[in-house]
């Protein structure tokens, strides 16, 4: 074992550049962090010391600090789950269902019949939006304002005080029954989204999220990790994102500060294993948006918290940070973006740190990991471990 402690960060959504396949998608010229530099010219520079900006063009910088490379996506899809199996070493030969014209009466008719409560919305739509526009509806009939998005979503939204927690939660899961019966249904996630607020002016969605997701269709090199004895810590919705298989703590956070922050306490624990983290305001607060300024803001505050991250690690730690999948708020529309990922690593061991080679799929980053601890090597991914000295 040449590292005790992995932290593996995924910056949800800030891809690098269109991906060999992106026409395939209609992203061809996404680029969400160069699209982003290009119109802000980002003040990152612990950040760039590792490599990141390097990424985007794959030049050499002979002063980096870590490690870094680029990922391309070989998994279907571009949404959260495809992007965080690839990570992990589970091939999925499928893209998850999307419905941008709403969802099939037949499968709105099962719902309403099997969780007694009529269902408003059944639309693709800002989730922001919809509670301002349904939620004064919903507040006083107790109806479920259901809604999608342009990933494999199926939302439900409810205000606390006429749905508490829990009842949404068990909603949900029963929803989650309801589509796995069906291909045709099978989304990715089914998402409780409470809300609380007195009126339309003033609706706002909290941080009780929770995402019931499909098991991965393989075993990724979390449930080996945990089966050799090892620590799987997830922080952020990766527990959500992997329904859990394979994590033996849990950490819950509301916001990428509270992510870091969560993180920084994890480092100063005693551990042997892996520290998965998912910040995901990148995505959904400024990805999906289209808020360019905002998306820059959050790079420059994360590259604040850098040297913090940097500062707690110990010898035989290892800092890997990457993406899922690309979100350019440049870009039309509002989906996701297929783009190449990047890939920074860093360790206070490192004598001679460099541009690596370019990673074949983002399972090479699993890879990496699983052959550190030596555990069975995931189905797809070949390990870097060697090339980092």
């Amino acid at each position: 074992m040449k590292f005790k402690r992995v932290f593996l960060i995924v910056l949800d959504s800030l891809g690098v550049g269109e991906a060999i396949d992106a026409s395939n998608y209609g992203d061809t010229g996404a680029s969400t962090l160069g699209n982003i530099n290009k119109t802000v010219d980002l003040f990152i520079p612990n950040l760039k010391k590792l490599g990141f900006l390097n990424t985007l063009n794959m030049n050499v910088n002979e002063e980096t600090e870590g490690y870094y490379t680029i990922a391309r996506p070989t998994n279907k899809g571009k949404d959260t789950l495809s992007g965080h199996y690839e990570i992990a070493g589970v091939r999925c030969q499928y893209a998850f269902p999307t419905f941008p014209n709403g969802f099939p009466m037949d499968l709105i008719e099962e719902i309403e019949k099997t969780v007694k409560r009529k269902v408003i919305g059944n639309v693709a739509a800002s989730g922001t939006e919809i509670i301002k526009t349904l939620g004064e509806r919903q507040l006083q009939t107790g109806e479920l304002i259901i809604y999608t998005s342009a990933d494999s979503v199926l939302q439900v939204a409810a205000h606390e005080n006429v749905i508490p927690l829990e009842e949404l939660y068990e909603i949900c899961e029963k929803i989650r029954n309801i589509v796995n019966t069906n291909d045709n249904w099978r989304v990715g996630r089914v998402i409780a989204r409470p809300f609380i607020g007195t009126n339309s002016e003033d609706f706002k969605r909290t941080s009780s999220r929770r995402d019931f997701a499909l098991d991965p269709p393989s075993k990724s090199i979390l449930e080996k990790l945990e089966e050799k004895k090892l620590s799987v810590i997830s922080i952020g919705k990766i527990y959500d994102i992997f329904n859990g298989r394979g994590i033996t703590k849990k950490i819950t956070s509301s916001s990428n500060k509270d992510g870091v922050d969560k993180l920084l306490d994890i480092m100063d624990k005693k551990f042997t294993g892996l520290c998965f983290a998912n910040l995901n305001d990148f995505d959904t607060l400024y990805g999906h948006r289209r808020d360019v300024a905002g998306y820059a803001e959050a790079i420059e505050q994360l590259d604040v918290e850098v040297p913090m991250i940097l500062n707690k690690l110990n010898n035989d730690d290892l800092l890997i940070i990457t993406a899922d999948h690309g979100n350019d708020p440049t870009f039309k529309g509002t989906d996701h973006t297929r783009e190449n990922t990047p890939v920074l690593i860093y360790s206070r061991i490192f004598k001679e740190p460099k541009m690596l080679p370019i990673m074949n799929t983002f399972a090479d980053i699993g890879a990496t990991i699983a052959e550190n601890f030596e555990i069975d090597m995931p189905m797809i991914g070949t390990s870097y471990l060697k090339e980092l000295k």
